[in-house]
């Protein structure tokens, strides 16, 4: 606990602090004193935990209160590490400064920053969005707004729960807003997955958050943007706004649309469904996911686009041709595509420096670094010239090399400017008379002090003037009195000081040169930072066609990504069309196939779906035969056609999917109270209540988190529900370990039995990965334990169980499910050498049981025998 002073009294100080931390109660306040951010009380002992720094204290009226605290200089350091570990920041500036007449400076909070509101690079990631999310609840329906304001991509929807959902999975924002009066449901949906902020319900009011819209867009409705009828997403929308007003954030000139997601122009994809296709992601540590491999882009912004078209597939035919053209163009342009290369990697992130802009917060070498790039956009636009594509062409005619800005950043900005201002050099010489004369004045002041100096002698005709400084009255000339007596001194020089052999004058001349050199860099330092203010609010009216620039080049780098990968990796472009069918000839896993050991190569297979002939592939076979391969790869198949992208297939003809959903490999879910029976039935549950004749099922082992008897049965009734039901026929890849359900085949005319063929040698089982028509019999589940390497004790034991329940299956009635096992025999169950888990020893018995020594030849035994030892001793 914090230590309470015991004082009735606060020191001024702190009296300050007390009463502008009493309006940020939730942030921790970073109090400027001097040259450090202080943090008091509570939020000193949190700021010491989070960075590892001293906690002290100081005096408050006599008594403590802890303190702890950093240097200015180091908030860029310290500030991020607070922000990502979840805390609210609030930066109190002292607001003028510090003189002896006042006994405490003025003071206030000029920023709060919060996981979605960040616009500072060092507190982003490069090649990721940073959304802020707002969710408005109304009788179950739900609106939801998005916002990178680092970006001025700005999002609204409304729908259901499922597609908030799928939709905070796609975009993951890093904090969201909602009312308070909906604590309790949002803590309960999504509390735990994401950073999530309470605002007052009169801010949800849907007058409130529609004029906060008309007034920041100034528009007299909302039809331009498409979202006039959005009630629920302008609600969520418009809090957005007034949640930046309270962060302090009114600098908001780049967020200049807003856009409704159109869930109809997009595959449905729900958050099982991304998480289990590992699109955005990888489950394990070591993993990669989609996006690793299909996200080669050299800029920022073409990354955080990848990201949205491989969570949001198209499903309109003319735009995803439109790419799949462009990408085969591009496959061609060898020479482009090196160059766009060098672009890219060159061009910084143009998104995030026009939200830098528009905060008034760009520096110098950012403003240097948007001019080389506005002035590499000629050359990009002369290479688009003769690519022949649609898109190519809208996007050359888009892009806007801002001629007129790049022609006064040449004049205005020194080339080699620092990135803070304060520290001079940062206007061009030639540009501001005043400062060339300044800086003319600092660089040759002896020249020219030396020239009064011949001028006044010359005009004298006293040969031994001389010229001095002190800090009494200045610069001055001296004049002995031998010339003073010859009534050389003119009448315009005043006298300021009589010394025994001389006398010391001023001139208005004098005072006029040494008034500016004495003061010339305070005064450069004034008008620099005045001119860089000018030129920082001149680029104000060129940010919409800044970022106009950024989303074509982020474009085409996403295009440009996918006509390399397709290259690299021998990827053939799919036909896309308005069928009911998918047809897959030699298929692979895209993420798979980059994961295998060098030489070995990825078992490719051919899928074939309908509604009408072929609606459900029921795919049996042993775990680690690659079933689950063959499901996840046909989806990944269909979704990467559907952004534009070449495919991991010799063939693809892919009928437009609006839905793909999976089940598979659900894990317990402990906090909520949901086991994993509970999570794979809520998923089962979403697919029915959702399916259509265009989606795409993947079912992966659903039911094994029940007994088998219920799996079974459960399994069947939803594959006769796909089967049967009058409203869709799904396209369906059932991969099982229940045998039982290959009788489905003769009871239904859409169902057809797959297996993924394995072979069996001494006992040894061998995957061959190949998909073949018919089912298996047989799960190989005693062979994959001995394969991981469990103990031969419990192998032989385990075939002696199941060779009782097989013989006890086909000799009684369903009556008996079980048949009564007997005890094991506890010598049998004792490890001897060879039943260690080793692999040398393993490795030594399987080569010892294949040996035929009836068939070897003396010489032949001698070297099978130099072959054991070898394997021993390694």
């Amino acid at each position: 606990m914090a230590a309470k002073s015991k004082s009735k009294t606060k020191t001024p100080l702190m009296a300050q602090y007390g009463k502008i931390k009493s309006k940020y109660p939730d942030a921790i306040l970073l109090f400027r004193v001097g040259d450090f951010y202080e943090t008091f009380g509570e939020d000193a002992i949190t700021t010491a935990n989070v960075l590892g720094i001293v906690l002290t204290n100081r005096n408050n009226g006599g008594a403590k209160i802890e303190l702890a605290g950093f240097p200015y200089h180091s908030l860029d350091l310290y500030l991020p590490k607070l922000i990502r570990a979840g805390f609210r920041v609030a930066i109190c500036e002292q607001l003028e400064k510090p003189s002896k007449e006042k006994k405490i400076v003025k003071r206030g909070v000029t920023e709060l920053i919060t996981p979605g509101i960040a616009v500072d690079d060092k507190l982003l990631e490069n090649n990721a969005n940073n959304f802020l999310a707002s969710i408005y609840i109304e009788n179950d329906e739900y609106g939801l707004s998005l916002l990178d304001i680092s970006t001025g991509e700005f999002y609204l929807t409304e729908g259901n729960q499922f597609l908030i959902d799928k939709l905070l999975e796609s975009f993951s924002p890093s904090e969201i807003i909602y009312s308070k009066d909906n604590k309790k449901e949002i803590q309960d949906w999504i509390g735990e997955e994401y950073y999530i902020y309470g605002l007052e319900d009169w801010v949800f009011n849907w007058d409130y958050t529609r004029e906060k819209l008309l007034n920041h867009f100034k528009t007299m409705n909302l039809k331009g943007f498409g979202v006039e009828e959005d009630r629920l997403g302008q609600t969520a929308a418009g809090a957005i706004l007034h949640y930046l007003e309270s962060t302090e954030h009114n600098d908001t000139s780049h967020i200049f649309k807003i856009q409704r997601i159109q869930k109809e122009q997009s595959v449905w994809l729900d958050r099982f469904t991304m998480r289990n296709l590992e699109l955005l992601s990888s489950n394990h540590p070591t993993g990669i996911s989609l996006l690793d491999v299909l996200d080669k882009c050299k800029s920022p912004m073409g990354s955080r686009l990848m990201k949205r078209w491989i969570s949001l597939p198209l499903t309109d035919i003319n735009e995803i041709d439109k790419r799949l053209e462009t990408v085969t163009v591009l496959r061609g342009e060898d020479n482009f595509r090196n160059h766009a290369s060098d672009f890219f990697k060159r061009i910084g992130d143009f998104e995030r420096l026009a939200s830098r802009i528009a905060a008034y917060k760009i520096n110098p070498r950012e403003i240097n670094q948007l001019k080389l790039a506005l002035k590499a956009i000629p050359s990009l636009i002369e290479f688009l010239q003769d690519i022949g594509s649609d898109l190519i062409e809208g996007i050359r005619d888009q892009l806007n090399p801002c001629t007129d800005l790049v022609t006064r950043l040449d004049q205005q900005l020194n080339e080699d400017a620092p990135a803070v201002v304060n520290k001079g050099n940062i206007i061009a010489t030639g540009f501001n008379e005043e400062l060339d004369e300044l800086r003319f004045l600092i660089s040759n002041n002896q020249n020219i002090l030396l020239s009064i100096q011949e001028k006044e002698a010359e005009a004298t005709g006293i040969a031994s003037l001389k010229l001095g400084f002190n800090n009494v009255f200045g610069y001055y000339l001296e004049v002995t009195n031998k010339y003073k007596n010859l009534g050389l001194i003119p009448d315009h020089w005043v006298r300021k000081q009589t010394l025994t052999n001389a006398e010391r004058y001023i001139t208005s001349e004098l005072k006029e040169i040494e008034d500016k050199i004495l003061h010339a860099e305070d005064n450069i330092l004034v008008i620099e930072e005045r001119l860089y203010q000018e030129l920082v609010l001149h680029l104000q009216q060129y940010i919409e066609t800044i970022l106009t620039n950024a989303h074509m080049i982020a474009q085409l780098d996403c295009l440009l990504s996918f006509a390399q990968i397709s290259l690299s990796n021998q990827y053939n472009r799919p036909n896309i069309n308005d069928s009911l069918s998918i047809d897959i000839k030699q298929g692979r896993h895209p993420v798979i196939e980059h994961q295998l050991p060098p030489g070995e190569h990825y078992v490719a297979n051919d899928v074939y779906l309908d509604n009408d002939e072929q609606q459900i592939m029921m795919i049996t076979g042993p775990n680690m035969s690659g079933k689950s391969a063959i499901l996840r790869q046909t989806a990944l198949i269909c979704l990467m056609a559907q952004m534009g992208s070449f495919v991991p297939a010799e063939k693809a003809d892919i009928g437009i999917l609006d839905k793909v959903f999976t089940r598979v490999g659900a894990s317990d879910n402990l906090s909520k109270g949901e086991s994993t029976f509970m999570v794979e039935m809520i998923e089962a549950a979403n697919i029915i209540n959702n399916l259509s004749n265009r989606s795409l099922i993947l079912l992966d082992e659903i039911g094994r988190g029940t007994s088998t008897y219920d799996g079974i049965s459960i399994a069947w009734a939803i594959s006769e529900y796909l089967h049967e039901n009058t409203l869709a026929h799904p396209k369906t890849l059932f991969a099982t370990h229940y045998h039982e359900l290959n009788q489905l085949e003769q009871l239904y005319s859409r169902i057809k039995n797959y297996h993924v063929s394995t072979k069996e040698i001494n006992e040894k089982i061998i995957f061959l990965r190949t998909l073949q028509l018919g089912g298996s019999e047989h799960s190989f589940g005693i062979h994959v334990a001995q394969m991981a390497g469990l103990p031969q004790p419990i192998i032989t034991r385990a075939k002696d169980i199941l060779e009782k329940m097989e013989t006890h299956n086909l000799t009684n009635d369903s009556k008996n499910k079980m048949p009564i096992v007997e005890k094991a025999n506890s010598p049998s169950l004792q490890l001897k050498i060879f039943d260690a888990v080793d692999e040398k020893t393993l490795r030594l018995k399987e080569t010892l049981a294949t040996l035929d020594i009836n068939s070897l030849s003396p010489i032949e035994s001698l070297l099978k025998l130099k072959e054991l030892k070898e394997m021993v001793d390694s």
